[in-house]
């Protein structure tokens, strides 16, 4: 081939590998959503292949809720700069559920710029801000749902039944949530539906706010004041009752303890479950100087038992025993138609905490003693003195019934194990139970019951009796339970006891009784009541919602 020719071939190769490389197809551009599509599924595959997953320095917390929920939405993110702004200002707001923002990845979501949201931004980056914004935000809907801390980490006796979660409903409504934008309708939704706890979050509002001002001075011990007295300290405790709306319209540096002052001194005691008698003593002051953060502390602790508890109860039909409160209370149409003071378990045989529902009322009942006050009160107390059950009018009966001779049983070797009878007293004014019962399924044998020890309730710490709660009125509770004028009405109740045969009544419509350990009456109206922690509960629980939230680790 001549030089010239060849040239020409090659010249004519090299247009035509040109051209090829023209015409090869191209690979298609993937359209910037896909790629976030793409991104979030590799982060979920490492989170559920590795049970772990940090993302901008945050640890995902909903390790196999996050694969699920995004799963149902075709791995499509769900922030936009706008609901990204809305979310950092509903997790800021978590404490005025008693809650920590920083549990729900505020922190972290301030660090990301909105832009990183948008549409057309860096596909990772845009995964990474939605996937932390997701888990903040479904894991503070869980928080307010079921409560941050597990109550059975704390109480080995809870009794209430977990709340039940179905998977596929859960993810859906969070799915339309996000998706929707639905951001303050889906914290709504996840809060309890309950007046307490509406009233619990106004107090800490009123009490964060007592903050904001700078709390209240604290009374300087001496010796005790009351009415009549000159003292250098009177200003500071007008300074204090102010602070918390107990002394109002009164001039705050005059020295002397007059009676608008003791009034202002009876309200305080009221409120905090102290004798009223208006005068200060060491009781009064140690109350009046717990501080404002311990108040506020102390109101979380109770809005987060509220998020253990109130869900679904029917405020148009329930018994609240207020344990730590000494008192019960029947709600009707959300009002409260009857109070009355209570006699709870002593601290070491503490009444639980539980929820069920009232079915029926006893007249005249007999008591059985229960395996607990059989072991530890009755057998001891039979072992020292042999006339002991003839003294409580116990009689002594085998498993089906039928008296049995008590100077027949070896009582020195006798224990609540191989005790093979029952001891039973009859109805009457002696009975341990009075002339009422208010039976619900439980398994401790606890139940509500009037008493002959009237006596203790005039206590203001009334931790007497071996777990069942002994009522004040209980006649009273019964008539508008059974919710019956025309047959149960208090003259028929009357007859009823008078007679003096146990009869048994089923409630037309049964009522929920809560047995709840609150130690606040929360208010509305500035008036919120500080209890006694009998039980020492609140310390444990309090530590407890202040630790930073873990996961629990997954099987």
């Amino acid at each position: 081939m001549k030089r010239g020719s060849r040239s020409a071939v090659l010249a004519a190769a090299a247009a035509l590998a040109l051209f090829a490389r023209d015409v090869r197809p191209q690979a298609p551009s993937i359209p910037p959503e896909d790629r976030v599509v793409e991104a979030l599924r590799e982060r979920l595959e490492q989170l559920e292949t590795a049970g772990r997953l940090s993302v901008a320095d945050t640890d995902l917390a909903l390790v196999r809720a996050l694969p699920r929920i995004y799963e149902a939405n075709g791995y499509r993110p769900f922030w936009t700069p706008e609901r990204l702004e809305a979310e950092r200002k509903i997790l800021a707001d978590s404490v005025s559920d008693g809650l920590t923002p920083e549990d729900y990845h505020l922190a972290a979501l301030l660090r990301l710029p909105p832009a990183a949201a948008a549409p057309g931004s860096d596909p990772r980056a845009r995964a990474d801000v939605d996937l932390v914004a997701t888990d903040g935000f479904v894991l503070l809907l869980r928080h307010l749902y079921l409560g941050k801390v597990d109550p059975r980490s704390l109480d080995p006796q809870w009794n209430f039944e977990l709340r039940p979660i179905v998977e596929g409903d859960a993810v859906a409504f969070v799915s339309q949530a996000l998706s929707r934008g639905l951001l303050d309708e889906a914290v709504a939704a996840a809060r309890p539906k309950h007046p307490w706890y509406d009233d619990a979050r106004a107090s800490l509002a009123e009490y964060r706010g007592i903050a904001s001002r700078g709390g209240w001075p604290a009374v300087p011990a001496g010796s005790g004041l009351k009415t009549g007295v000159t003292d250098s300290r009177v200003p500071i405790l007008r300074r204090r009752l102010a602070a918390t709306g107990d002394l109002v319209g009164q001039p705050l540096d005059d020295r002397t303890f007059g009676e608008p002052l003791a009034d202002a001194v009876r309200a305080f005691q009221t409120r905090h479950r102290l004798a009223a008698d208006g005068a200060v003593g060491p009781g009064t002051l140690a109350q009046l100087n717990v501080p404002v953060e311990s108040r506020i502390r102390q109101i979380r602790v109770n809005l987060e038992r509220a998020r253990w508890a109130l869900h679904e109860v029917d405020a148009d039909n329930f018994v609240l025993v207020d344990i730590a409160g000494f008192e019960a209370s029947y709600y009707r149409n959300r009002d409260v138609l009857w109070r009355g003071r209570i006699q709870v378990g002593k601290p070491y045989r503490q009444t639980p905490v539980f929820k069920s529902t009232i079915d029926h009322v006893v007249f005249n009942p007999t008591w059985t003693v229960p395996p607990t006050i059989l072991s530890k009160d009755i057998l001891p107390a039979v072992r020292r003195d042999p006339g002991y059950l003839a003294k409580k009018k116990l009689e002594v009966l085998d498993r089906n019934g039928k008296p049995v001779d008590p100077s027949s049983i070896d009582w020195a070797r006798a224990t609540g194990k191989n005790f093979r009878y029952m001891l039973r007293q009859g109805p009457g004014p002696d009975n341990a139970l009075g002339r009422v019962k208010i039976l619900f399924p439980n398994p401790y044998f606890v139940y509500l019951h009037d008493t002959p020890s009237r006596n203790l309730f005039e206590k203001e710490e009334r931790a007497f009796s071996s777990g069942c709660i002994r009522v004040e009125r209980p006649l009273e509770l019964a008539e508008l339970l059974l919710d019956d004028p025309k047959n149960w009405d208090p003259a028929a109740i009357a007859r009823i006891v008078a007679d003096g045969a146990t009869r048994t009544v089923r409630l037309s419509r049964p009522a929920t009784v809560l047995l709840m350990y609150w130690t606040i009456v929360p208010s509305r109206e500035g008036r919120t009541v500080f209890k006694h922690d009998p039980y020492g509960r609140d310390p444990k629980l309090a530590a407890a919602l202040d630790a930073p939230f873990r996961p629990a680790p997954t099987p």
